[in-house]
This record gives structure tokens, sequence and C-alpha cells, in this order.
């Protein structure tokens, strides 16, 4: 009699756990991400963790404007802005397009690996305290790692924001369909190398801004400002939302008269609806990317925006 009733009670869960199985047997596999071919020399370094002889690869005296892809998977690594002669053999760059490269600890339990986030492709290793440059970092890279694509062949273009904190608006961009990545910084100041301590204090000059890389194939510039006049209050004067100061202004920053004339028009437009326009617009001049701890703030935090809410004003 036990038995009978202990058979009644498990036949419903043998049931249920055979239909469950059979269920996820049938769900479709996952589509795996599309690698380009590697040659076997590629493959002993960017899948084995191999490195090149020094000063044998193709990218070491590259000098041409442009940007660094990995192979592996096309992802864009490096801009050609951030890279200098540091005469160690390999290509170095002071920094990298923001949440592309990964840094994780080397197996030799010295050194500080660096891989491509996307794909996961070896790229070489990264190391701090050496001086070449203001930034005190080295992005030691293998040339047989990267693609480079010169700056005439390159269709990404960029555009620059100050909407308040750079926190927000470098959130609500990563979010907008043909940007490619977005790094937060300072512009339209007059010292060099400013801290985000220094700018706080509004005696420098600087806006916290945005660098929006973008390409135009999948979205123009205009729709990108456009976004901009969405994604923060252009009315408010004094900074936006509860941050109050000069570094918080509403700015939009132009490289040329195109993008100024743009800017123009979507500033009528907004007039006409009766929005009274507080943001300025400025000629582009050096961007000075803030520290490490901002970017990509809130994906590293879990948190999200404050003060930045996308409201349809077009």
């Amino acid at each position: 009699m036990e038995i009978n009733k202990l058979l009644k009670m498990l036949i419903p869960e043998f049931l249920f756990l055979t239909l469950f199985f059979v269920l996820i047997a049938a769900m479709p596999e996952e589509k795996k991400m599309e690698y380009n071919n590697l040659t076997p020399e590629e493959k002993r370094v960017i899948i084995d963790k191999g490195t090149e002889m020094p000063f044998t690869g193709k990218y070491v005296n590259e000098h041409a404007d442009g940007t660094y892809t990995c192979k592996r998977c096309g992802a864009v690594l490096f801009k050609s802005g951030d890279k200098f002669d540091s005469h160690c053999g390999w290509p170095s760059f002071d920094d990298a397009i923001p949440s592309t490269v990964k840094k994780l600890p080397d197996p030799d339990g010295i050194r500080t690996e660096i891989e491509c986030a996307k794909c996961g492709a070896h790229l070489g290793h990264v190391f701090y305290g050496e001086g070449f440059t203001s930034k005190d970092t080295r992005y030691c890279v293998n040339s047989i790692s990267m693609n480079f694509m010169p700056a005439e062949n390159n269709n990404l273009d960029t555009g620059y924001f100050a909407g308040g904190c750079f926190w927000g608006v470098e959130y609500e961009y990563r979010q907008l369909k043909g940007v490619k990545s977005v790094r937060v910084g300072y512009m339209g100041g007059n010292t060099s190398n400013p801290t985000y301590e220094e700018v706080c204090t509004s005696r420098t000059g600087h806006y916290e801004t945005a660098e929006v890389i973008f390409n135009p194939e999948e979205i123009s510039y205009e729709n990108v400002a456009k976004y901009f006049f969405e994604i923060h209050d252009p009315t408010q004067a004094n900074g936006q939302g509860p941050d109050i100061g000069e570094q918080y202004l509403s700015v939009v920053f132009y490289k040329n008269d195109t993008e100024k004339k743009t800017a123009e028009k979507l500033i009528a437009l907004l007039k006409n609806k009766g929005y009274k326009v507080a943001t300025k617009l400025l000629k582009a001049d050096k961007f000075w990317k803030a520290e490490d701890y901002h970017q990509d703030y809130y994906k590293k935090t879990g948190k999200t925006p404050y003060c930045h809410v996308y409201t349809k004003r077009f």
C-alpha cells in the first residue's frame, strides 16, 4: 500500500521532468559569434596567447591616422591618436576605446594581460608607471592581433556634447543604435590635463563632455545631435537637474560649420515649439579624457542615471 502511494507521488514529478528536458532539447541553439579565419601564426598569438617577435610587427612604426580593430572579430579597440613610440618593439597606446579591452591577471602572476572584450582574442599586456606619456599607461599590443583602418577608409564620425553629469550622457548614448563607443572627459577649458577635482572648482572653464563615436551609415550627425536634446533638459541654464555649476552646462561642441548649422536648426525647431533653449554652441577644441573610474560609470556600479531621462521633443 505504501509503495502504491509513493508511486502516485513520484509519477507526476517524473512526467514533469521528462517534459522539461524534452522542451530544453527542442530549443534552438544560440547563434555563435562569427569570427574571421586565422592563419596558424595568428592563431598562435591570438588564441594560444603567444607573442610576436619585437620590431617585426607591421604596425610598430605605423603613424597614419585611423583606428585599430580586433583581427578575430573586427571590434574597434584603439585610435591612432592614442598611439605613441615607446621603442619597446610592439605597437603602444596610452589609452583604449572604453569597454573594448578586458584586463585580467596573466598566468605568469606578474603582468596584466589584455584581451578583446568582445571575443576574448589575446592582444598583449598593459603596463603602468613607466612615464612614457601623461596618462602613464602603455597598452603593449601584438600587431598580428589587429587590423588597421586608415582614416580615409574609416566611416566612423565623432560628436561632442556636454549635458550635465557626463555619466548620464554616456549611459543614454550607449543605448542609441549606430553609436559605437562613448568616452567621457572635459572640453572648452583653459588648462591642460585637467583633473576631475580641478574641473569641479569651475575655475578651469571645462565642461563635462561626452565624445560620441558613431557610424554615419547607421545614424546621421543630425539624429545624434537630436538625441542629445532629448536626453537632458536643454532649457536649464545653471546646470542639469541637481548638478549646478559651469561644468554641468548644456553645450554642443561643433567641429565644422555643417555641425554648427545642424545644431542651430535643431535649436530653432525647439524654440518654435516653445522651449527656451539655454544650450551653448562652441567650437570643439582639445578633448581631455576623464579618469578611468568615470568611464562607463553606470555599468561598473550597476546604478542608473538620476538626472537624465529620455524625453521626446521633436
